[in-house]
């Protein structure tokens, strides 16, 4: 195999997790597991000043994915991140690299753009104020002002967009809404080689959409952290395709990988190794603190994506996940191909609707528990332990509890 082959790396990744869940499913349909169950106070999901502290230490001070590198690929391409408050404007500038500013007019204040419902905006030469018509380069340096004549020179002197801290890494936007810089390194650690892989460099656009719930964030980021509940709360959508309570889990840090095991690896059960066919790849990965990435291959292998970016909502137990599409540039160009593979938006979906009604129920059951009740994590829930771990660390706070 090629080493420095991104697609044999693929593969190589996809048959260890294809044999890993095919142990499972000749030992009778057994899962990863953690040491111990865990549990966890229902105070994590509905306490307000905890929730305004995760604002604080998890989605201003993290690096947090603001999107694809497709996203904003041509100069004067702008991203809108405004998912937690401030809004930020991501350009690409004539110069090919990406900067962030506050979308905010250094004049009186106003907000330069607006977005459309992907987040994006028009393609601009300039930023241009639609209050006073303040004009800014895509550098973010003040280029033009109408009534010249009424401002100083000692007032306009070195006055700039308000610069905000983002990275493009493996062909994923950052965006930090606290510091000067960023270090989208440090914070993937070990997750990166598996990024690079998945190329999402070589990925376009199909579709972004968004979707509002009435529950904690972090209530609706448990649902994809395990497949545990596939064959009951998904019973007549996904149930029938994947086996329940059957996966594999990965550590990166505070990230992580899930395998699940699908019924069409049932046939090769009864075949030895060397007659399995080539494996597709088939992942979900956490990135910390609330990025899901699902990614995987439609026939012919083109790599197609599904990324899901959690947020908490301005009050309390309400959020928005925002929701986006992309694949393989040749299936993006090609009507008949996203028609087949991606008529159903996903924030429209079965699976979508059943994960996040469960949540905001869940939400409304914690307000109700008494004090002192405790959610519990399973042994066969080794993903949920370690995401509700890695904010717990994150938190300063001690971590949840295993049961004995």
């Amino acid at each position: 195999m090629d080493d420095g082959n991104p697609t044999a790396r693929r593969r190589q990744t996809a048959a260890g997790m294809r044999r890993r869940l095919l142990a499972h499913l000749a030992a009778g349909g057994t899962t990863d597991c953690a040491a111990a169950a865990m549990t966890n106070d229902r105070n994590v999901y509905i306490d307000p000043a905890r929730a305004e502290r995760e604002k604080d230490r998890l989605f201003r001070a993290l690096p947090l994915v603001a999107g694809l590198s497709c996203d904003v690929a041509e100069p004067g391409d702008c991203l809108l991140f405004e998912a937690v408050g401030a809004s930020a404007a991501i350009v690409r500038g004539d110069d090919g690299e990406l900067r962030g500013f506050l979308n905010m007019c250094v004049h009186r204040g106003a907000r330069l753009l607006g977005p459309n419902e992907t987040g994006r905006c028009s393609r601009h030469r300039q930023l241009v104020c639609p209050f006073h018509g303040w004009a800014y380069d895509l550098h973010g340096r003040l280029v033009g002002v109408p009534g010249r004549a009424g401002f100083d020179d000692a007032v306009l002197a070195g006055r700039r967009l308000v610069s905000v801290a983002v990275a493009e890494r493996h062909g994923l936007v950052f965006v930090q809404l606290r510091g000067a810089t960023i270090d989208v390194d440090r914070h993937l650690g070990d997750l990166a080689a598996q990024l690079v892989d998945i190329e999402f460099e070589d990925l376009a656009p199909i579709r972004h959409s968004r979707l509002q719930a009435a529950t904690d964030w972090k209530l609706a980021m448990d649902t994809y952290c395990e497949g545990y509940h596939f064959g009951v709360l998904h019973r007549d959508s996904i149930g029938d395709a994947y086996h329940s309570n059957v996966a594999i889990f990965d550590a990166y840090g505070p990230h992580w990988r899930l395998g699940f095991a699908e019924r069409t690896l049932d046939p090769l059960l009864d075949r030895p190794e060397g007659a399995w066919p080539v494996p597709a790849f088939n992942a979900v990965y956490c990135l910390f603190p609330n990025v899901v990435v699902v990614a995987g291959e439609l026939e012919g292998g083109n790599a197609c994506l599904r990324m899901f970016r959690l947020f908490p909502g301005a009050r309390p137990g309400t959020m928005s996940c925002h929701i986006a599409a992309y694949a393989t540039r040749s299936v993006a160009d090609d009507n008949t191909l996203v028609e087949r593979y991606f008529a159903q938006d996903d924030a429209e979906s079965p699976i979508t609707h059943e994960d996040y009604a469960m949540a905001e129920a869940a939400y409304a059951n914690a307000l109700a528990a008494p004090d002192g009740f405790r959610f519990v994590y399973g042994q066969n829930e080794p993903a949920l332990q370690w995401f509700h771990r890695a904010v717990a660390e994150r938190m300063g706070e001690t971590p949840p509890g295993q049961s004995s």
